[in-house]
């Protein structure tokens, strides 16, 4: 998966927005909330997760998922874009924009 199909994965999601991120990077949130950035390259997807899921994942596939950054109950997940299952991205995607939506818009998205 490119970075361009990332972007429109993310965006079809209920309140998603593009904000640009600290470096110029696509920064992608949810009522001012981040949930997933782009690298600078486009290679990469940060993605929010709960810790036993960020761990979960780079036991499962090292080479593809490694920690990025870790707080509290929440770990975020680096994604080598090229090598990981586009199926798992979509999963991670909507699962870390789920951890910062309302609960309205996550009953709009799963109408």
């Amino acid at each position: 998966m490119d970075a361009e199909a990332v972007q429109k994965l993310v965006l079809r999601l209920p309140g998603a927005e593009e904000h640009e991120g600290w470096a110029g990077q696509p920064a992608f949130k949810v009522r001012k909330k981040g949930f997933a950035y782009l690298s600078e390259d486009d290679a990469k997807l940060f993605v929010k997760a709960l810790r036993e899921e960020q761990q979960a994942m780079i036991a499962e596939n090292p080479e593809v998922y490694s920690s990025w950054w870790e707080s509290g109950r929440f770990g975020w997940l680096e994604i080598d874009l090229e090598h990981a299952d586009p199926e798992e991205i979509e999963e991670l995607v909507t699962e870390a924009w789920r951890l910062n939506a309302p609960k309205y818009l996550i009953a709009q998205w799963e109408e």
